[in-house]
């Protein structure tokens, strides 16, 4: 990584929001998914959430998405995905003059992977959130196109599947690590987003421990984590969460990274994780551990 440059100012003394609900995370084994009643009222009152139709799709104005294949990738995909999304929280949290900040989120379905980022940038006129994903989504024709069109920064880090496409792993990482890429991004005042569970989590009621590299990208450039719970309502609490489960959104308050001197240590950067991984439990209404798996839950694959 870059040496440590702040990108924002905060508030002297600033630490994560607090919330009643951020102590000690429920034990490792308890799968306990909330109703979307337990939320916090705080969460509810926001800007009411429609379902866009077809018309509102493709009128809506994107002035701040400026290629117009980008916008006719964005409008077709959502105009086939949109009603996946049953309820949004929190919209106004996204809004451009919030700039820039890491987006942090549950990682159960492929899909996610695809349409939070044409939904939030839908919801912020066309200005994107350019979004961290594994190289190897860019080895697939079609969707590579994708990627290209949301300015995807890719992580070259897992061997490329099948093995033989490991050749083109050079091209890839010719543009430097990711994060180093991310930390770029929010120097310039774009935001950036993050699935720090790593890898798609079917498991109803638990989040995989996770990875903290936004954590640390969070505390070296000073920009805050806006985190992000996904809920599927329809989807039985002692099941997988299965691909096309419609989806509700809920995007938490802002967390402000705390003030440090100098480069953050391995406990400072494990803490934040910590703390950002416990308020996406809490929004998401699954559980979180500091000892639980990086790996996908055995059944829940």
């Amino acid at each position: 990584m870059t040496a440590p440059t702040a990108i924002l100012t905060p508030r002297p003394g600033a630490t994560a929001v607090p919330d009643a609900s951020s102590g000690t995370p429920p034990p490792a084994g308890v799968i306990p998914p909330q109703p979307t009643s337990d939320l916090p009222r705080t969460e509810a009152v926001s800007e009411t959430w429609h379902t866009p139709s077809l018309t509102d799709v493709w009128r809506q104005p994107l002035p701040l998405l400026n290629r117009w294949l980008s916008r006719f990738l964005l409008r077709s995909i959502y105009s086939f995905l949109r009603r996946d999304i049953v309820n949004v929280h929190g919209l106004e949290r996204l809004k451009p003059e919030h700039d820039p900040f890491i987006v942090v989120m549950n990682h159960s379905t492929r899909l996610e992977a695809l349409l939070l980022p044409i939904l939030f940038s839908f919801q912020r006129r066309g200005k994107l959130v350019r979004f961290i994903a594994d190289w190897n989504f860019a080895l697939i024709p079609g969707l590579a196109t994708v990627l290209r069109a949301g300015e995807t920064i890719l992580l070259v880090r897992k061997p490329a599947r099948p093995a033989f496409m490991n050749v083109f792993r050079p091209l890839f990482e010719r543009s430097g690590p990711a994060f180093d890429r991310a930390a770029e991004v929010l120097r310039s005042g774009t935001p950036v987003g993050v699935f720090p569970e790593g890898t798609t989590n079917r498991h109803p009621g638990r989040l995989l421990r996770g990875f903290d590299g936004a954590a640390k990208l969070s505390l070296e450039t000073g920009a805050p984590i806006l985190p992000v719970g996904i809920r599927f309502p329809g989807n039985p609490a002692d099941q997988p969460i299965r691909d096309r489960s419609p989806m509700e959104i809920f995007i938490g308050q802002p967390l402000h990274p705390p003030q440090h001197a100098g480069a953050p240590s391995r406990d400072d950067v494990r803490t934040w994780h910590a703390r950002i991984m416990q308020e996406i439990a809490r929004l998401s209404g699954k559980s979180w551990d500091s000892g639980s798996t990086r790996r996908k839950h055995h059944g829940f694959e």
